[in-house]
């Protein structure tokens, strides 16, 4: 049975890595088209990859405590935060090039800052994975010694 649930997170952490990048490549090619998306990959690949992976463990060790732990589901928001974190810190990298279509809405200054600052945003995103990590494997490892 144990392995039933460590093969079941294993998979469900992968599939939301390989979601996350999903959706990253998604936004970056609406925004700014296909070949964009791919030199801003090649640019940052160690950001977004360690970024997906990292959430992609966090949704796997999330999904064992689950099984696990039926019931006592209070996980959620530390993952929801960390992911969020990290989807915004990937995305960022290309954000400046939605100042061209988002004049009209006006949110433009917070565009360029965000775009200013997107390798920061990538070690806040890596920083939020690591705590979120932290917090499941500290859960797992309290919960194994019960």
């Amino acid at each position: 049975m144990a392995q039933k649930i460590i093969l079941s997170s294993v998979f469900k952490g992968f599939l939301a890595a390989s979601l996350l990048l999903i959706f990253y490549f998604s936004i970056v090619t609406l925004i700014s088209g296909w070949d964009f998306a791919q030199g801003q990959f090649f640019k940052y690949w160690y950001f977004i990859v360690v970024l997906a992976f990292g959430f992609g463990v966090q949704i796997g060790l999330y999904a064992y405590l689950k099984e696990a732990i039926q019931g006592q589901n209070h996980l959620g928001k530390v993952v929801a935060v960390s992911g969020t974190t990290s989807a915004v810190a990937m995305i960022s990298c290309c954000s400046h090039y939605l100042v061209n279509i988002l004049p009209i809405i006006g949110i433009t200054g917070l565009i360029t800052i965000i775009s200013q600052f997107q390798v920061q945003l990538f070690w806040v995103g890596l920083a939020f994975n690591l705590g979120g990590i932290t917090f499941m494997a500290n859960r797992i490892f309290r919960y194994s010694n019960e």
